[in-house]
This record gives C-alpha cells, structure tokens and sequence, in this order.
C-alpha cells in the first residue's frame, strides 16, 4: 500500500491516500505548508495594503479563489499524467493546504459535480458555508460568555 502505486481502493479525488508517515513525507508538508502560509499572509497583506483596509474580505476572497484555480489547474494536470506522491503531498496537502483549504473545498465540489452528484454538490456547498458560519459564530459566542 505504501508503495505510491495508485489502487482503487486509495484513490480519492485523484490524490492517493496512502498509510504512509515517512520522515521525509512529514518534511514535504511541512515546507509545502510553511511555503503556503508565508503566500497567504504576505498575498493578504498586499491586497489590504493596497485597497487600504477595505470593509469587505477581499484579501481573503482573493486567496480562496486563486486557491481554488490552483488547485484545479493541478488536479487537472494530475489526471492527465499523474505526480509522484510526494509531489501530491507537497502540492496539495502542503502549499495549498498552508495557502487555503477553500482549494479543497472547491476540488471536491467539482468532484461531485463530474460524478454526476449535482443535488450532493449543492449540498455539500451549502451546509458547509451555512454550518461553517453558524460554528465560527458559536464558537465566537462560547468564548463571549453568551454575549
């Protein structure tokens, strides 16, 4: 299973899911991860900087979307002719996983939506802006003491 051979069994979006904790697997996302935070803090402050502290998220708008783009750029380059799982790793779960895990919630609707799930797609992006805002506001409630 380890082996980075794809099997239907691991496959899962066009990304194997593979039982493997090398060393040297864990160092790939944590510099894919590094790398994505330090473009996602850095792509924020610019486009605030530059629009000058705008009312609306943009800085954050803009980085789910380009996400977003990355990501299907990527899963469509790895379906024609599939990356090394380290790269996948690095890729996928790393940088974009540090830059925005919007990426992901995207590529999944777009998965479904391929699959024919159109009903599951629009629910599974509905429930999760809606269940995702209303558990930000509870857990920002929780820390309110109610208020």
């Amino acid at each position: 299973m380890g082996t980075g051979k794809h099997r239907s069994s691991n496959y899962y979006l066009g990304l194997a899911i593979l039982p493997d904790y090398r060393m040297n697997n864990v160092l790939l996302l944590a510099l894919g991860g590094a790398m994505g935070t330090i473009a996602r803090y850095g792509t924020g402050l610019w486009i605030n900087r530059t629009l000058e502290q705008p009312l609306f998220p943009w800085g954050t708008f803009a980085i789910n979307l380009t996400g977003c783009l990355v990501i299907g750029l990527l899963a469509g380059m790895n379906e024609r002719n599939p990356f090394e799982v380290s790269a996948r790793l690095f890729l996928f779960t790393g940088l974009l996983g540090g830059f925005t895990t919007f990426s992901a919630f995207g590529l999944e609707s777009v998965q479904l939506i391929r699959n024919g799930h159109w009903q599951l797609a629009g629910l599974y992006a509905g429930s999760s802006t809606l269940v995702g805002i209303l558990f930000a506001y509870a857990g920002y409630r929780l820390t309110m003491g109610g208020r």
